[in-house]
């Protein structure tokens, strides 16, 4: 592949091309977003509201079961959350008014489910429909359950195994309950299943980290400001031993603290479906890969996808996914075993390249390419002459370019390698994209929080806690430990590497990978051009230089994969 270089320069990367149109859809959808609720068929149900369930401390918490017509035995679904399981769409007339957040967090298509539907959970109607019972959960201390309620702890996983192990023992099931769900509700599958339930024998994790403070508190050990305080703001009904943004004030670093929340991976060994979707980087991503690499269960699915958090849950195609494990593990059916990887790459945010079965994470045919920081773009050749860009931390950030001469798939991880110094401060907050161009149009991608202008993907990195956790680190995913701060003295420069999230996407020949770093975050916070709520803590006023030469080797790694890669539409 030939090179052709361009300028390394200084960028605004919150500033894209195609923000005015994208805030004009943003603002019909406001108005009418595409969420149709229907009223189950009558008889094709029955609901039990408010049963109670005593746990092994003598807490009652309480559940809504939605049985399937006749006396059963069913295999049962299960979700727990701290949402409140009677929050449900409201009849208004001939419509249904539905949450706020489906108005404000965009949708990419039409998305449909009943009456009987909580935020995030699966559609009880559809699955009584498929002949299981469906479980609704008020973790404690949220909704009609007694207690206050202690988020991620190992007490609420605790209390799902016994609600699980209740539910396995009730004269309308099988014994056999599966966990399904997204966010909170894949979330609090991790720590159930990492206590071992008996009567649990799969679950479907769909889109939910595995350390809070890695993925959403503190991304590179950078303090998340925005979605924090949202989702903070939406569990005021609940009672709470902490409130988690009250924690992150107390716990700037990894302590112990955070690490006790983490569920115990190596402890899941029952068979998991577990949707690892590329468009989450802000939130659910890379916590649900590192999930699917760290269980234990000899049965564990990747599904991907690049598209719309919700949209993805209900649509046809997910949810036959879905049944079909369920169907396997829970009811016991002799169905195919699912593929090992769903993967599905994409050349923007609404083509799809292809769909294919893949079995290793990253791809066992990655060939890993170096693409090193110049001062004429990136460069697929180690530099030797020394060179500099300076940047103020607040309202600037550089970019460098590599076009691609020929097609090319970029599947898996990335990692970025800097050099970096300080002036006027002792640390900044390094924020890296990188993005697709065709010319001067910029390519926009599905992102986190129903954001349709998003990049391929990012990573994020306080210099101060560069240092790696050398048990979790590998070239192409270093982990900062966040356990210990060191400020940089004046002149000193400093190794600082990134990890980017785990993306899919094809290049086609002609077009430009672009790397773009800054001291602040790289969208706006606003809901009709920027990626609302998401927002970060600054860098401390002053400016940043990144160096590169022959014996400070900066680059950026990329997974290439090879053209034999044998993509299926």
């Amino acid at each position: 592949m030939r090179w052709q270089g361009r300028m390394t320069r200084l960028d605004r990367p919150w500033r894209r091309p195609g923000a005015a149109r994208y805030a004009f859809g943003r603002l019909a959808m406001l108005l009418h977003p595409p969420v149709e609720v229907y009223e189950p068929a009558e008889g094709s149900l029955s609901v039990r509201r408010d049963v109670p369930v005593a746990v092994r401390d003598g807490t009652t918490l309480r559940v809504n079961v939605v049985l399937p017509p006749g006396d059963g035995p069913f295999p049962v679904l299960m979700s727990a959350h701290p949402y409140g399981k009677d929050i449900l769409p409201k009849r208004r007339g001939h419509h249904h008014r539905v949450l706020l957040q489906y108005r404000l967090l965009r949708q990419t298509g039409r998305v449909r489910f009943s009456s009987l539907t909580g935020w995030e959970a699966p559609d009880p109607a559809w699955w009584a429909g498929q002949g299981y019972a469906m479980v609704n959960c008020d973790v404690r201390g949220a909704g009609t359950s007694e207690g206050t309620a202690r988020l991620f702890s190992d007490q609420e996983g605790q209390d799902i195994h016994d609600l699980i192990e209740w539910a396995g023992a009730q004269p309308w099931s099988t014994g056999a309950v599966g966990m399904l769900g997204v966010s909170y509700l894949a979330i609090s599958q991790w720590k159930a299943a990492s206590f071992q339930p008996p009567s649990l024998k799969a679950i479907c994790p769909w889109e939910g980290f595995t350390d809070a403070y890695r993925d959403l508190l503190f991304p590179g050990g950078i303090r998340e400001n925005g979605f924090v305080k949202e989702w903070s703001h939406g569990l005021k009904a609940a009672r709470l031993a902490y409130r988690i943004i009250d924690e992150q004030q107390r716990h700037p670093l990894r302590d112990e603290w955070w690490r006790v929340l983490a569920p115990a991976l190596e402890k899941i060994t029952v068979p998991a479906l577990i949707c690892g979707s590329f468009s989450d980087n802000n939130l659910h991503s890379r916590g649900s890969f590192r999930g699917w690499q760290g269980i234990s269960s000899t049965d564990r699915f990747l599904y991907t996808h690049r598209s719309g958090k919700w949209a993805s849950f209900y649509a046809s195609d997910a949810r036959d996914t879905q049944l079909r494990f369920f169907d396997r593990y829970v009811r016991g059916r002799d169905l195919p075993v699912p593929p090992r990887i769903r993967l599905e790459v994409r050349e923007s945010r609404d083509v799809i390249t292809g769909v294919r079965e893949e079995a290793a994470w990253p791809l066992e045919r990655t060939e890993w390419k170096q693409l090193y920081l110049t001062g004429t773009g990136l460069s697929p050749a180690p530099v030797s002459a020394d060179g500099h860009i300076t940047f103020n931390m607040r309202s600037r950030g550089a970019c460098w370019e590599w076009p691609v001469t020929e097609d090319m798939e970029i599947t898996g991880p990335m990692a970025l390698r800097l050099w970096a110094e300080t002036h006027e401060a002792d640390d900044v907050n390094l924020f890296v994209g990188v993005e697709k161009w065709r010319g001067r149009s910029y390519v926009p991608f599905e992102g986190s929080y129903g954001f349709g202008r998003d990049r391929i993907t990012t990573g994020w990195l306080k210099a101060s806690l560069r240092a790696l956790d050398e048990r979790s680190s590998r070239e192409f995913e270093p982990v900062p430990a966040c356990t210990n701060r060191e400020p940089l003295a004046p002149g000193q420069v400093v190794q600082a590497d990134i990890a980017l999230g785990p993306s899919a996407t094809y290049f086609r020949a002609g077009e430009t990978l672009r790397l773009v770093v800054a001291g602040r975050w790289l969208w706006p916070w606003n809901p009709l051009t920027g990626q609302f709520p998401a927002e970060y803590e600054k860098s401390p006023r002053g400016r940043c230089t990144l160096h590169w030469g022959a014996q400070r080797q900066a680059r950026l790694l990329v997974p290439v994969i090879p053209d034999d890669a044998g993509r299926a539409g």
